[in-house]
């Protein structure tokens, strides 16, 4: 169920600023950035597969003189094309490493915003604790031992057979 934005439970709360992590990427993505990510989404789809087999085969079919000796320009064993495909892996390649830079942008600012997210989340859970009158330190242990016991749980489990680990 989603709320009208009038009726959000935070939309009355102007204190409570939980960035969003496509906000924050978007302020800091520039034009470069934006042709960077488009061509290497481009160069990973099956369309750029296919237009490079037609491009490839129609190159190669002009070149071994299927429409006659006067358009072949490039003889075997296709230098011009191997030096232009030798340049075309080189952007893309550069291109990949600019998006997997911003991919590890990406991966930052998501961590940033998590761990701001855990740490509000703590700190509200122990001043509603002391609210509570809860004991702090008693939750603390009851947390670590419901970890600890997680964890071992979780290593029995990866070590039997056929579970996956």
């Amino acid at each position: 169920m989603t709320l009208p934005p009038d009726d959000h439970p935070l939309s009355h709360h102007p204190s409570v600023r939980l960035p969003h992590e496509r906000v924050v990427l978007a302020r800091m993505q520039t034009t470069q950035d934006r042709v960077a990510d488009a061509i290497t989404a481009f160069a990973g789809t099956m369309l750029f597969v296919y237009l490079h087999a037609v491009w490839f085969a129609g190159w190669i079919a002009v070149n071994e003189g299927l429409l006659g000796s006067r358009a072949v320009f490039d003889r075997y064993p296709f230098g011009l094309l191997t030096m232009i495909v030798s340049l075309e892996a080189i952007f893309l390649s550069t291109f990949v490493m600019v998006s997997q830079n911003r991919q590890a942008t990406r991966e930052n600012v998501r961590a940033d915003l998590d761990f701001e997210t855990n740490l509000r989340a703590e700190v509200w859970s122990v001043h509603i604790g002391k609210a509570l009158g809860l004991d702090p330190d008693l939750i603390e242990r009851r947390v670590r031992d419901a970890i600890d016991e997680s964890r071992v749980r979780m290593s029995d489990a990866a070590g039997r057979p056929g579970t996956g680990g």
